[in-house]
This record gives structure tokens, sequence and C-alpha cells, in this order.
């Protein structure tokens, strides 16, 4: 699958899972993503690709990073707004990007996604840097169950 290069994202092609989108004049200083997959597994796992190709190319971090994540909250949408919250933060915090994700979602309330993260440290001297992502906001955020699955909307604050 082939997704537009712009502003605030990068070129894929091959994707194996869900598939988004930017969506143009949301905001000035933000990045929206549609975001669509089979089921929430699908739908966090094309979030998360969707959030690192945002911040960089991802055939230029070097998979060196191997971890677990897990996340609780008491509903879906807020477990998904949690989520790319997180990974937001590892960047922030640790300087890495993901680029391999397995998500599993599970719950009735609470909600819970528990995450295999594979990726590396973003290095400025090998690392093609695109857009830095602050924060999630809630402005257009939705998350809703759609004919072919799921799909969201996320505003991210570059």
């Amino acid at each position: 699958m082939v997704h537009r290069v712009d502003a605030c994202a990068g070129r894929r092609t091959g994707w194996t899972v869900g598939r988004w989108h930017v969506v143009e004049d949301v905001a000035l200083a933000d990045c929206a993503l549609d975001i669509e997959g089979q089921d929430l597994d699908d739908l966090f796992e094309t979030a998360a690709l969707a959030v690192a190709d945002l911040m960089v190319d991802p055939a230029t971090i070097s998979v060196t990073v191997d971890r677990t994540i897990a996340i609780e909250a008491d509903a879906l949408d807020l477990l998904l707004y949690d989520w790319v919250s997180e990974l937001i933060f590892l960047k922030d915090r640790d300087r890495q990007a993901f680029i391999r994700v397995r998500a599993r979602v599970s719950g009735e309330g609470p909600f819970r996604v528990r995450a295999r993260l594979e990726g590396g440290e973003i290095d400025p001297e090998r690392t093609a840097l695109r857009a830095d992502p602050k924060a999630l906001t809630f402005h257009q955020f939705t998350l809703e169950r759609a004919a072919a699955g799921w799909r969201a909307r996320l505003v991210i604050d570059i």
C-alpha cells in the first residue's frame, strides 16, 4: 500500500497491517491521521506504525530494542489515546521509535493492550527525522467500529 508524501507523513509500501492516511486541513500545527484496522489488534498496530512513520523514516532505524509494554484504561478510546501517548513519550524520554509492533487488545472494561515493540534509538547521525510529535490531542479524536473492522482519527500536535 502506498501513502502520500507530505509535511507530516512519509511514503510506506507493502504494509501488512491496516492502513492509514494523512487528513489535510484539520489544524495548522497538527497532523491528523485516519487509521483503519480489521480488528482492534490491527488498529493499534497500525496506529503505532503510523506514529513511527510520522516521526522517522523507518528504513533508517536499526532494530536494537525489543520491549513489552502493557496499558490499561476504563474505556476503549482512552486505551488508544494512552497507547499513542506512550509511544510519543518513549520517543521523548528514551529517543526510541518502534517499527515492528504486535499488539493484543483485551478486556470488556477495563480494557488492556499488551504489545511487543521492536525498534531502535533515534540517532541523529543515521536516522532520517520527520515530524516531532508533542502530544495526541482530543480534537476530532474518534474510535469506532466500521463495516470492515475499526477506524480511528488521531490529531497529533507537532
